[in-house]
């Protein structure tokens, strides 16, 4: 099995396993009253105010002129960047949403409300089944900035289907990415991957560091790291550095 890299800290915060973080989230919820929607809401704005930020100091381009294309999930990280294209969207930046399409039971309780809140926003979102992979090269050859929102800490193994594709058509776009939480493809806990994965100028990683993003030889793919608070409270923090 590979191992796990032990740094302990990043950014003056405690680094965490995908499985650590999931256990975070839960007890925010339960024990401190922050609920999941919560952290989808400040996280996806934080990741908007980021972006926008990367898209002024590395591209010259003010939200008036920028256009991005966000690639989301079925999952909650899809979730963090159908919020992150509101915020974009507001700020005046030209988005465009292209989400997987659902699992059979469809998608979480969350993405179906920012799905719908994002569209209420006059967010365009398109499908990305099988047939419509087509459509994304010029998609994404028009945007000044991809946002990866595709798999998050949940996401194990190799990349299959549309979101193999997705992913190759990202990278092979030549526009700089910024991935959500981690680059789509890494193992949240070792940075190791499977052949499919994005290469992102920046990671923005949500809440606390995942420990695969330490590892050395992830840093060819997460470009810059920056971890954005999101509202965990200071004893949960506290908690998390105690490991």
């Amino acid at each position: 099995m590979s191992k796990i890299p032990q740094v302990k800290e990043f950014d003056g915060l405690p680094v965490v396993t995908a499985e650590k973080m999931k256990y975070l989230d839960k007890k925010a919820s339960l024990e401190h009253g922050v609920a999941a929607e919560t952290l989808m809401e400040n996280a996806g704005r934080a990741v908007a105010e980021a972006a926008l930020k990367f898209a002024a100091e590395e591209l010259g381009k003010q939200p008036a002129g920028l256009s991005i294309a966000v690639c989301c999930g079925k999952g909650n990280n899809g979730g963090d960047g159908l919020v992150a294209a509101r915020y974009l969207k507001q700020a005046g930046a030209a988005v465009r949403v292209f989400i997987l399409p659902p699992k059979e039971t469809g998608y979480g309780e969350l993405v179906v409300k920012n799905l719908q809140a994002a569209k209420e926003a006059g967010v365009p979102v398109e499908m990305t089944r099988k047939e419509d992979l087509e459509a994304l090269p010029a998609a994404f050859s028009a945007a000044d900035l991809l946002l990866d929102a595709l798999l998050g800490v949940s996401g194990v193994g190799k990349p299959t289907g549309p979101v193999h594709r997705v992913i190759q058509l990202m990278n092979k776009s030549g526009r700089p990415i910024i991935a959500v939480d981690l680059p789509s493809g890494l193992s949240p806990d070792t940075g190791h991957h499977s052949g499919v994965f994005i290469i992102a100028r920046l990671t923005l990683t949500l809440g606390f560091a995942k420990t695969g993003l330490m590892a050395a030889h992830a840093q060819k793919n997460t470009g810059l790291i920056k971890v954005l608070p999101i509202g965990y409270p200071q004893p949960l923090i506290e908690e998390a550095r105690r490991g």
